[in-house]
């Protein structure tokens, strides 16, 4: 498979028995339905995120992204995370498989008190 963003390999990881694909160009991370749940849950699963936030910052502007995962290839959406808006990560509409630029991931482990009680009271 071959990252959505810089179309480089992205090669297999495992963290604790889930099996993730990492870009080995710019770090970006490819989750498949449900593993980016299983992972957020499983401590110390950030260290996968060894990427440039820089870099993942740079990569946020492109904005046509097409799913590596399906054929033919889908465009992909980009989405906000509801308790960090600034957190921005593509999602593909039929695989539901979701990619997150390099330090994407370990900021949306890292939800912070003020972010937290915001999404509580914009509820």
């Amino acid at each position: 498979m071959n990252c959505p963003k810089c179309r480089h390999y992205m090669k297999r990881i495992e963290y604790r028995g889930i099996e993730i694909d990492r870009c080995t160009r710019c770090y970006g991370l490819w989750f498949d339905n449900f593993e980016l749940e299983e992972l957020n849950h499983l401590t110390g699963s950030e260290v996968i995120d060894i990427g440039d936030t820089d870099l993942g910052h740079e990569q946020n502007a492109r904005t046509h992204i097409l799913c590596p995962q399906c054929s033919p290839p889908v465009l992909m959406r980009s989405e906000s995370d509801k308790k960090q808006p600034h957190i921005q990560f593509e999602r593909c509409p039929k695989c539901k498989g979701v990619y997150f630029d390099a330090g994407e991931f370990r900021d949306y482990k890292e939800l912070t008190i003020s972010e937290f009680f915001k999404s509580i009271f914009s509820k």
